[in-house]
């Protein structure tokens, strides 16, 4: 069964999201990661960089495909997990913490009331 922490938000495209402020840290989803198998290479997007609601922002390459990260909202690429340069295993081993991938500062936090809880998200996938 996966793991969905109920304290955050989720995706139809298995991004979750923690809300610190008004920023989101964003990532993939235990679901999601399980589904790739092993990671061995994520392209990150730049710092500073300008994103729309759904964009595609970022790529995660596992041994079995590549698949595309969308931004679950519009803002700004705040930070990003420069950890998974070197060791883009963490999304495997801590989905919901060192795997991180970036922060975006929101432009409009009721883009949130949209999002799944963990209940919606494990009724989602059939857990």
């Amino acid at each position: 069964m996966s793991a969905a922490p109920q304290d955050l938000f989720y995706t139809a495209e298995h991004e979750w999201l923690r809300v610190e402020g008004n920023e989101v840290v964003v990532g993939i989803t235990d679901y999601a990661q399980d589904s790739l198998t092993d990671i061995v290479y994520v392209e990150l997007p730049e710092d500073g960089m300008e994103v729309g609601e759904m964009d595609e922002f970022a790529s995660v390459e596992s041994v079995k495909s590549v698949s595309a990260i969308f931004s679950p909202l519009a803002g700004t690429v705040c930070a990003v997990n420069e950890e998974l340069d070197d060791t883009p295993e963490l999304i495997n081993e801590d989905p919901y913490g060192e795997g991180w991938i970036v922060r975006i500062t929101m432009q409009d936090a009721s883009v949130l009331d949209g999002m799944m809880d963990a209940s919606a998200y494990l009724e989602q996938i059939g857990e």
